[in-house]
């Protein structure tokens, strides 16, 4: 029989976090793929081009982890976008509370760490301070409000939160046809928008999307597939090794920030050590500062008031708490999640947007009001 080195695996995961992460923040700098910038562009200027983009991940995604899980490469039930347990109301305040946030201050986790590694001093202090919200959500000051308030208004499924499964349970249809068909109409409905809506916009659409839908599928194979060991021989129970929450693991950048964070502060604690998504997070700064400066698009930004300042540090407050809450910022939930057809993130993309929304019209009355 093989044996198993639970170290050395765990150390390419976690150097696979690094890679990935790496592509992530060239990507993203050379693309803007955003979602915070894709809500913000249709409703304030119409512009549907990073939507596109947007959508073109979530299809791609959605593709190539339905055929991870269907082949059995990875165990999907053991995701935390196919928990039996739906927080119906965290996903919802939550992800409204984040979307506020992502608004107010500029940028989502994974744009602010991108926007920090081409120079922009406003987005790492944005990054900081929610990576500190994150902490305190999960386990310090915030943490009562999750729990005690939120996270009680749930629902306990007889099966995964997948929308497959859901459907499948009010019809006579296999829940695994169904994931395929679900699957396939997200990847042939946003193809069919870029195409015929965006054919002829920017490159970086395609490229971003796509590029973003690629690296999921490879963050999940990563940590479900070559990361898993059917029995650790420790504990002679099955694990994935190298991540945080010892499951399958996607693009997710909230709790990541969190975990950064404890690894900043605790590093002589040997029970504190670098994982999958720590590295992810490492790498999309240095991809993006990598990418910034090969194009020659590296510069120092600062805050131009007291009161820019003042938003993006709240803005960053409640996307450490909202992010925690939903389980997932809108890259965890946005893109990782829909990928999973993740009924959950479904909810929370609901809220990241409506919340998006709402601050995107109060800045607009502001601006009337101010040129009135």
């Amino acid at each position: 029989m093989e044996t198993v080195n639970p170290a050395s695996i765990a150390r390419a995961v976690v150097l696979g976090g690094l890679v990935l992460g790496l592509l992530l923040g060239v990507v993203g700098q050379a693309t803007r793929f955003c979602v915070r910038g894709a809500i913000a562009d249709w409703v304030e200027l119409d512009k549907r081009e990073r939507f596109a983009g947007w959508m073109l991940a979530v299809g791609v995604g959605a593709i190539g982890l339905q055929a991870l899980a269907a082949t059995g490469l990875v165990d999907a039930s053991r995701t935390l976008a196919w928990s039996p347990r739906l927080a119906w109301a965290s996903c919802i305040v939550g992800g409204l509370i984040f979307g506020y946030g992502m608004i107010l201050a500029d940028g989502c986790p994974q744009r602010s760490l991108v926007k920090a590694g081409s120079g922009s001093l406003r987005s790492a202090l944005v990054a900081a301070v929610a990576a500190l919200a994150a902490v305190m959500t999960l386990r310090g000051v915030l943490a009562p409000a999750r729990a005690n308030v939120l996270d009680v208004w749930s629902v306990q499924l007889k099966g995964p939160q997948d929308l497959g499964n859901v459907v499948a349970a009010a019809t006579s249809i296999p829940a695994g046809t169904l994931r395929w068909v679900l699957a396939a109409l997200v990847l042939a409905a946003t193809l069919g928008y870029a195409w015929r809506k965006h054919r002829g916009a920017l490159r970086e659409t395609w490229i971003g999307g796509i590029g973003v839908g690629l690296t999921l599928m490879a963050a999940v194979y990563v940590t479900g597939r070559f990361g898993f060991v059917a029995e650790h021989p420790e504990t002679l129970e099955a694990a994935w090794l190298g991540t945080q929450s010892n499951r399958p693991e996607g693009l997710n950048f909230t709790a990541p920030l969190a975990n950064a964070l404890d690894l900043l502060t605790l590093w002589t604690d040997k029970a504190t050590v670098p994982t999958f998504g720590v590295m992810l997070v490492l790498g999309v700064l240095l991809g993006s500062y990598a990418s910034a400066k090969l194009r020659r698009e590296f510069k120092l930004e600062g805050f131009d008031s007291p009161r820019e300042f003042g938003e993006h540090v709240l803005g960053a407050v409640m996307m450490g708490f909202g992010g925690v809450t939903a389980l997932g910022c809108s890259i965890g939930n946005g893109v990782t999640g829909l990928a999973w057809l993740s009924s959950g993130a479904l909810l929370a993309v609901a809220g990241i947007s409506g919340g998006a929304w709402l601050a995107l019209r109060r800045g607009a009355r502001e601006l009337r009001s101010a040129t009135a």
